[in-house]
């Protein structure tokens, strides 16, 4: 099946199929653009009665507001609600949503499933040599155990927490000479990264490394270069041209 999109001077978006059968559009999907092209398409697909018996099938790689994923305040939007049913409205067969933050998406988003990171963890685990991996929070500790039992790997959790209003972080574990691998779905600055890095260097890391599926870093990755080895991510967010960071293309 093959489309095509026009965009009009004023940024009108219109979708055309220029050949029928299943459809299977792929997105980053880190933008509302990005959802309203997909619309387009989806409509234009809807209206050829040729395809009444083909599939649709949408494969996000990073989908938009998804740490939104409650009201965090009385008087705030839930974001991840009002995307998941634009999303709804289109009634794709099925969603494909690459290392959701949380199970939220999935039960907002009708007949979607998740795709798993775990090939671009793994590429990461073997190219460092059996590190022991450490997730950042309380809400990475279940994916990343589900890591490390696959990889039969060590397992180290850590947390956030705040003592008289300043940050710190606590590390469940022996760290002295190992090497280490944070694994977390998600980038979007590099402070907490960049603190516990630094905290497991001080007792006694000897190279901190970062999986992030979704990199986003719209602001710290140059203070990241500071106490992490190296990143490894995918570029399901953006392409990031540095050799401080190894990208695994999935878009």
């Amino acid at each position: 099946m093959k489309y095509e999109i026009k965009r009009f001077k004023d940024n009108q978006v219109a979708a055309k199929i220029v050949e029928n059968g299943n459809l299977h559009i792929k997105i980053r999907g880190n933008t509302y653009e990005d959802l309203f092209k997909v619309a387009a398409v989806k409509d234009a697909w809807d209206a050829d009665i040729e395809n009444k018996c083909n599939i649709s099938i949408l494969t996000i790689y990073c989908l938009i507001g998804q740490r939104s994923d409650r009201r965090f305040h009385p008087n705030e939007s839930f974001d991840l609600k009002i995307i998941s049913k634009f999303i709804n409205s289109m009634k794709f067969d099925k969603v494909e949503i690459l290392h959701p933050h949380s199970a939220v998406s999935l039960a907002l988003i009708n007949n979607s499933t998740e795709i798993s990171c775990f090939e671009y963890v793994k590429q990461a685990y073997n190219k460092i040599e059996n590190p022991v991996l450490v997730s950042p929070d309380a809400g990475a500790y279940k994916t990343t155990h589900y890591f490390a039992e696959k990889l039969n790997a060590d397992i180290i959790p850590s947390n956030k927490v705040r003592i008289n209003g300043i940050p710190q972080i606590k590390i469940q574990g022996n760290v002295s000479q190992k090497n280490c691998l944070i694994i977390d779905d998600l980038a979007d600055g590099g402070r907490t990264f960049k603190l516990l890095a630094s905290e497991l260097k001080k007792q006694g890391a000897n190279k901190v490394f970062l999986y992030v599926t979704h990199a986003q870093f719209n602001f710290g990755f140059r203070e990241l270069k500071e106490s992490i080895n190296h990143i490894f991510c995918t570029n399901s967010y953006k392409d990031i041209d540095d050799d401080f960071v190894t990208q695994y293309k999935v878009v």
